[in-house]
């Protein structure tokens, strides 16, 4: 386990979680029901990454249109966070994506950042059950 995966795992576990390490190096945890994890980048230090993976499935081409003008929007009108649909069109993701002077620093913005995540796939999913706005 890399030190910052340390970091993470420990920093999780404090706060109540039960962490795992992937395959990939990638710290997973589980909060309200969804998955989440923090993206290690060995070449990025500074780089933080926290994911909350395929959370939303696409089963048409229509749905796949109304999921890339929600994605869109969210992500236009929120900070920091970025909601995508992936390349085969099949499934949606969000993300919270930002530098940090050192990778210690993630714990002042935890928890901000993984509310901005929720805020980003609730507001996703009000614009495609019902064309919601923010």
């Amino acid at each position: 386990m890399s030190g910052e995966a340390e970091l993470y795992v420990s920093h999780l576990t404090e706060e109540g979680y039960q962490p795992t390490v992937d395959a990939d190096g990638d710290v997973v945890f589980k909060h309200e029901g969804l998955t989440y994890y923090i993206d290690i980048d060995t070449n990025d230090e500074s780089f933080f990454r926290l994911v909350c993976p395929n959370f939303w499935s696409i089963d048409s081409p229509e749905e796949l249109l109304r999921a890339l003008l929600a994605a869109n929007y969210v992500t236009r009108k929120m900070k920091v966070a970025k909601v995508y649909v992936h390349n085969d069109g099949k499934d949606v993701s969000a993300s919270i994506e930002i530098f940090l002077a050192q990778p210690e620093h993630f714990k002042a913005v935890f928890r901000r950042s993984l509310s901005a995540l929720q805020s980003s796939i609730s507001n996703f999913r009000s614009r495609m059950v019902g064309g919601g706005s923010l």
